[in-house]
Formats: C-alpha cells, sequence, structure tokens
C-alpha cells in the first residue's frame, strides 16, 4: 500500500506543478441544419468531450454555450439518424459555427470511439472497433450487460445461469478481456466461469468494443480486447432532467425499473440513479423451469463535480448487488423470486475521481478509484457463507495528451493497481493474496491526409504475493513484467474506401486462481486446481480491415491472426473426482487463432436496411494430438441478419418509429476440446426475433419511448457451445444432457425522459 500511495503522491504534485490558468469566458453559438433539406433540427447534441459538458439546439436550431476556455476545443455534434461531425475549434478566434448534417444511412465509420492518443472517428482506427449505441442498447432484450453485446460481430458469452455472462472476444475471454467503467477497469472476481460483470445496464449509455490486443493501453489482461461502458451523459448547461424506465420480460418474469436525476448549473453537475431488477427461473421446452437460474439485482450511483474553464473534476460513488441461485441440474414445473440454497451474493462498492485539466496546449487527465467486490456462497445456510471472498482494489491512471499539431498527436502516461484479497468464509477456492500493478506507455498519432498513422509502446510490472494457509495454500511470490507495442496504419483509399493493417504484442499476468486455486467451484460444478508453475502470455496478432460505403451499401471485413505462448487453459483429468467433482487443473501451451468479420449492409431505398454479419474463429493448440488440438470455449461461427425498416424520421408526433426481424444462425462446432471428454459438439441452430419501437414527442420534445420485442420466435431449444450448463448431468425425464438456453421471451420497455 505504501507503493500506492507514494504514487498517487507524486500525481499530485505533478499536476500542482504543471497547471496554468486560462483565459475563460469564451463562448460558441450556431444553428444546426439539415444538410439535405435545409430545415433546422431540434435536439442535436453539441458536447465537448474534455469539458464533459454541452448543450442541445432549440425548436430553431440554434445553440448557444458559454464560460468556455480560450483555446482549441473538440466538439461533437451528433443527431439520430445522422453522420457524427468531430471537429476542433479554437475558441480564443471563433465564436459561431453553424453545421450541416447528412443523414446517416449510407454511413459507417462516422463514429467517435477511443484511440491511443484520445477520441477519433472509428474510420482511424488501425484496429476493429464495434460500438453500441444508446438506442442500440434500449433496444435490446437482456438480462444483463454482457448479454446485450453478445451479437456484435466477433463477441460471445459465456454463460452460467441467470443474470451470469462473461465475454468472450474472438474466442479469447476470462482475463483476458478487460472491462472499463467510470474510466477504470472493473476488478471484482472475474477470473471464474460463474462471475458476472458488476454493472447496473441502466447506467450505461454507450460502449465500444476493441477487438485485439490492448495492452498497450490497458496493460496485463487486454490480450483479447477492452469492452469500455461509456456513463451516461450528463444534461446540457442550465438543465436539470429525469429519466424512468420499466422492462418486463415474460419468459423468466423479468421486471426491472430505474429512475435517474441529474442537473447542470454550469459549473457545479450531479446525477442520482436507483436501479431494480428480479426475475424468476427461466424456462425452455425440455427443461421447464430451470431451478436457481432466479436472480436479484439492485444498483445506486451518485455523481458530483465541476466543469471549469480549466477542465472538470468529477466524483463518483456507487454501490451494485446481486443475488443469483446456482443452478446445479434441477429441472421443475414451478418458480419463485425468492433465494433458494445454493446461491451467490455479490457487493460491489466504486469510488472514481475523474480529472482532467487543461495545461498549455495539452490535457492532463488523472484518474484515481477505490473498489471493493464480496462474493458470497451459500450452500448449507441462507445466512452463513461458506466461500467468502473480500477483494481491495486501488486504481490509479495519469496521461498527458499534447496535440503537437493539427496533423501529430502524442500521449504519454502510466498508471496500474494495488490489490488484497482476504478469504472471510470456512471453505477455500483461492489463497488470500496481494498484488501490485505498474505500468508506463508513449503513443503517437500522425495524419497526412490519405494515411493515419498511430503506434507506441508500454512497459509493465506484476508482483503478486499469497499466503500461506493451513494445508491448502503454500505461501509463494511471483514478479512479471512485459513490453507490448502496437503499430498500424489506415489508408483512405477515396472518401467511400479505406484498408487498415495493424500489428500488436498482448501480455498477461496469469491470475491468482491460475496459479494456486484448490477448491471446489460450486457454480460451476467442478474442483479446481492450480498450477504456481505458469508462465505469462504474450501474443502477436495482425488485422487487416477493409471498409466501403455507398449510397446503396456499406461493407466492411476484419481478419486477424493471433499466435499465443503459453495459452493457459483448464484441462479434466480423467477418472479423477474430488469431493465428488469432476477435476480440472491449469495447464498451459502454445496456440494459434484466426478469424474474422464480415459485416454488409444494403439499404436499396432510404429507411430500409437489411444487414448480415458473419464471425468465425479457428482457434488451436500447436503440436497436440487431435483431442486437445482445439482450444476450448471456441464460439461457433455466427451469421446474423437484420431486416430493418424505419416507418418514421423527424415525426411531429411519433418519431424514429422502426420495425425489425433478426436472424441469429450459429452453426455446428465441432472443433471442441475433446480430452478426456472436457467439452462435446454442439449442433447448429437458428433463432429468430421480432422488434418494434418509437418514440413519442409533444411540441418538438420527447416524452417517452415505447419498445417491444419477442426473442426466440418459435421457442426453439437449443444449448449454446459457449454455456456452462450443457455439461450438467442428464435429465431423467428426457434422457437429455444439460440444461438448455431460454426459450421464447417477450419483452415490453419504456422509457421516460423529463426536464425540469
Amino acid at each position: 500500500m505504501n507503493r500506492i500511495s507514494v504514487v498517487l503522491l507524486l500525481m499530485l504534485v505533478c499536476i500542482g506543478v504543471m497547471a496554468e490558468p486560462l483565459k475563460g469566458g469564451g463562448s460558441l453559438s450556431g444553428k444546426v441544419t439539415d444538410k439535405r433539406s435545409g430545415e433546422a433540427l431540434v435536439g442535436v447534441a453539441i458536447f465537448f468531450p474534455g469539458l464533459q459538458t454541452g448543450t442541445v439546439t432549440d425548436a430553431d436550431g440554434k445553440y448557444s454555450i458559454d464560460n468556455l476556455p480560450r483555446r482549441s476545443v473538440e466538439v461533437q455534434v451528433s443527431y439520430i439518424g445522422h453522420k457524427t461531425i468531430v471537429t476542433t475549434i479554437d475558441v480564443d478566434s471563433v465564436s459561431r459555427k453553424d453545421f450541416a448534417l447528412e443523414e446517416s444511412d449510407a454511413q459507417i465509420n462516422e463514429v467517435v470511439v477511443t484511440g491511443l492518443t484520445g477520441k477519433s472517428l472509428a474510420k482511424d482506427s488501425p484496429t476493429p472497433v464495434s460500438v453500441v449505441s444508446s438506442a442500440m442498447l434500449r433496444s435490446t432484450a437482456s438480462s444483463n450487460i454482457i448479454d446485450a453485446l453478445s451479437l456484435q460481430p466477433g463477441v460471445s458469452q459465456i454463460t452460467t445461469g441467470g443474470g451470469i455472462s462473461k465475454p468472450v472476444i474472438r474466442g479469447l475471454g476470462f482475463n483476458r478481456v478487460v472491462v472499463v467503467n467510470d474510466g477504470i477497469r472493473q476488478e471484482g472476481n472475474q477470473w471464474g466461469a460463474e462471475h458476472g460483470v458488476e454493472i447496473d445496464p441502466q447506467s450505461i449509455s454507450s460502449a465500444e468494443i476493441l477487438k485485439g490486443p490492448a495492452s498497450l493501453m490497458y496493460g496485463s489482461d487486454a490480450m483479447a480486447g477492452v469492452i469500455i461502458f461509456h456513463d451516461e451523459v450528463l444534461p446540457p448547461l442550465g438543465k436539470v432532467q429525469a429519466n424512468v424506465s420499466s422492462e418486463y420480460q415474460s419468459n423468466n418474469g423479468l421486471f426491472d425499473y430505474s429512475v435517474n436525476l441529474k442537473g447542470n448549473n454550469n459549473v457545479i453537475v450531479w446525477s442520482g440513479r436507483w436501479s431494480d431488477k428480479m426475475a424468476h427461473a427461466y424456462k425452455n421446452n425440455y427443461d421447464q423451469y430451470v431451478l436457481g437460474s432466479q436472480f436479484r439485482e439492485r444498483a445506486a450511483e451518485g455523481l458530483v463535480g465541476v466543469n471549469c474553464k480549466w477542465g472538470y473534476s468529477h466524483l463518483t460513488l456507487s454501490y451494485y448487488h446481486l443475488t443469483p441461485g446456482i443452478v446445479e441440474g434441477d429441472r421443475g414445473y414451478s418458480h419463485s423470486y425468492g433465494k433458494s440454497l445454493p446461491f451467490q451474493q455479490v457487493h460491489h462498492y466504486k469510488a472514481v475521481s475523474d480529472n482532467t485539466f487543461f495545461i498549455g496546449n495539452g490535457t492532463l487527465q488523472a484518474i484515481v478509484a477505490y473498489q471493493q467486490n464480496r462474493r458470497q456462497e451459500f450452500e448449507e445456510s441462507p445466512s452463513t457463507p461458506g466461500l467468502d471472498f473480500m477483494l481491495h482494489t486501488v486504481n490509479y491512471d495519469v496521461r498527458y495528451k499534447l496535440p503537437i499539431a493539427d496533423q501529430l498527436k502524442i500521449a504519454v502516461g502510466g498508471g496500474g493497481m494495488w490489490q488484497r484479497s482476504l478469504n472471510k468464509g470456512d471453505e477455500y477456492l483461492i489463497p488470500a493474496y496481494q498484488l501490485f500493478d505498474i505500468g508506463g506507455f508513449g503513443t503517437i498519432t500522425y495524419n497526412t491526409g490519405k494515411f493515419t498513422l498511430s503506434g507506441g509502446m508500454r512497459v509493465d510490472n506484476r508482483h503478486l504475493h499469497s499466503f500461506a494457509l493451513d494445508d491448502l495454500f503454500e505461501k509463494f511470490s511471483r514478479n512479471f513484467t512485459g513490453v507490448t507495442g502496437s503499430v498500424g496504419a489506415v489508408y483512405a483509399v477515396n472518401d467511400k474506401m479505406n484498408v487498415r493493417l495493424n500489428v500488436a504484442r498482448g501480455f498477461r499476468a496469469p491470475n491468482l486462481s491460475e496459479l494456486a486455486s484448490n477448491g471446489v467451484h460450486e457454480g460451476t460444478v467442478e474442483y479446481e486446481i492450480g498450477n504456481t508453475g505458469l508462465h505469462p502470455e504474450y501474443s502477436w496478432q495482425a488485422d487487416l480491415g477493409w471498409d466501403f460505403t455507398s449510397p446503396v451499401v456499406s461493407a466492411q471485413l476484419s481478419l486477424f491472426a493471433n499466435f499465443i505462448d503459453n495459452y493457459i487453459f483448464t484441462q479434466k483429468l480423467e477418472g479423477v473426482k474430488t469431493e465428488g467433482y469432476d477435476t480440472y487443473k491449469y495447464t498451459q501451451g502454445d496456440a494459434r487463432l484466426l478469424g474474422g468479420e464480415a459485416s454488409v449492409d444494403i439499404h436499396p431505398i432510404e429507411r430500409l436496411h437489411f444487414a448480415n454479419t458473419f464471425s468465425y474463429v479457428n482457434s488451436v493448440q500447436l503440436h497436440q494430438p487431435h483431442d486437445a488440438k482445439y482450444l476450448p470455449f471456441t464460439p461457433a461461427p455466427r451469421w446474423t441478419s437484420d431486416l430493418r425498416y424505419d416507418i418514421v424520421r423527424d415525426g411531429k408526433t411519433v418519431d424514429n418509429t422502426y420495425v425489425s426481424l433478426q436472424m441469429e444462425c450459429n452453426l455446428r462446432q465441432n472443433h471442441y476440446y475433446a480430452v478426456n471428454g472436457t467439452e462435446t459438439a454442439t449442433p447448429s441452430y437458428s433463432l429468430f426475433n421480432v422488434s418494434a419501437g418509437t418514440d413519442f414527442r409533444v411540441h418538438g420534445h420527447k416524452v417517452a419511448s415505447l419498445l417491444l420485442s419477442c426473442n426466440n420466435l418459435f421457442d426453439k431449444a437449443y444449448q449454446s457451445h459457449l454455456s456452462r450448463l450443457k455439461y450438467l448431468d442428464v435429465n431423467p425425464l428426457n434422457g437429455r444432457r444439460g440444461i438448455y438456453n431460454m426459450g421464447r421471451n417477450f419483452t415490453v420497455k419504456l422509457l421516460v425522459p423529463i426536464e425540469l
């Protein structure tokens, strides 16, 4: 803990030394119109990301914002159904700026993403990035935030019962995917298959999925990629807003509601949210109700901060509580919202101080956070847990972004975390441990017009110390150092076509579970044994991409080749039972993953879209016999199709009205890790979904949104290849092994925004 205190003290000293006053009193105003019709657009968002503030256009399409620093600031202009504009304006010399927005039927790569040196357009990123907008999140029926992203190209999920999903990016999951929320990496007990992501879906406005090694920006564990969740946008200057939402799902009786109140009085910004969700056991045609799949989720979040000419400083406090059941294979004809043994209980507390300071022509960002994650498993008693983990984490991150010129940007920084994990129960799976991470990096982006070049290097060190416990765990210490980097380029062939190439080096230190676990995973029904001799994983990945857009068709192709040294996974021990459970031991070998994603969106007439995506990954372990050739948890090839028609756009009473028919086809997965029956093949299946939605408007303002959907329209009984429940005991009623996924599910969502 002393080392983290020194790092934080140095951070504050550096900020104090470099900070300098800025001229204030700047303002910007103008008008936003539709480029084709010339009509004024109402409710267009004018957002300044470096200030975390903005405004919206009025009934005449006009906007005005004061108290801006007299310097160059980045501006994002966005409106549903139109192409986003990202530009830099020198407020010291420009006080008026008009914008004309184009409709976005045939535009791709016009969304803002997180780049190596700050925000950039997706078309300028050398690595593939998927952006899930607020509208997409709202229109998706899901039980948790990862479930809402699982149909994105190259993204899958490992599921273990109700409310629990873990992200998989291009065939890699668990600690190889970093999840970022509130600006810092989410740290819970994410090493286990039965551990979900402790994030309230209602608090998320949008998500970015970075596919490929991102160790350069996020250090160890970002070998597969990063999922960045963006918080809800604060209201425009001088506004107080409220949002109320509710949802019901028929299959598992899921009911939730969320209430949010937020304000911006030109200097002080604040926000508060409460969310509550409950669901009973889900059902399907083969298992009826899957006992233990019920869950209860509650979350609260509050933010207070200041937005000034020198930057901003925000403090966010949040609490998340999930009580999921544990599915052990029981089926039945009754269901309940209440807890029944066995079940888990997860509490996650988080405090984040997010700060941005304008220093010279550059921007200094400093984030410090504390997280406490407590996960308990109740098996014999509803009041006394068996397993009881308490994890303390302090995150720190400092980076300075310096625009040398319009074409050249440089960012340098460092960050890491301190962790302390304790065992509070009378059963044990992993030993108590202490961890310290530190890393430093430098990145650069250069735009020549036709070419956008980017790259950088990073050095990380992780020290891990495990504490002894009786005869179960021995004391040990490990030290891991990794050097990573990437270099990439995007070439704009013309205004409709881009090609991109990127090569990146990834690094991941083995986690404590992989090194020293020794106990029963109740949620996955297996006994797990660690391996203290594991080496860190290293990877080389090459990405090749191409995109094209025209008034009739938009298309993207992303191909990758990923070579991993010392890939870590669990191997089922033949004929070994420990405490009555199948026994798995961690081992490692060299791996190669090849694959990619392709997407085509055809829109032959205005407002009609026929979008198709195909995702494929081939994951093999090198130099192994056939039954050990394929890596575990490799998602099946998947084709998705979405036929959507936008009935009304820019309507006076109803707006953004659409209907959609979707198809998800998962092909047969014959590539599986077959050693000792660890995995089995999964047959193909196709699911069909329908959805519709609309906004209601009064006097030009949105007063409500209504969304209707039906997932698994034909009530197909199926098993996902990445479901851990696929390997539970045989159902004695029908002779089928394992639990099947959810059957037909109707969803109704209502969202009501209120401006006070």
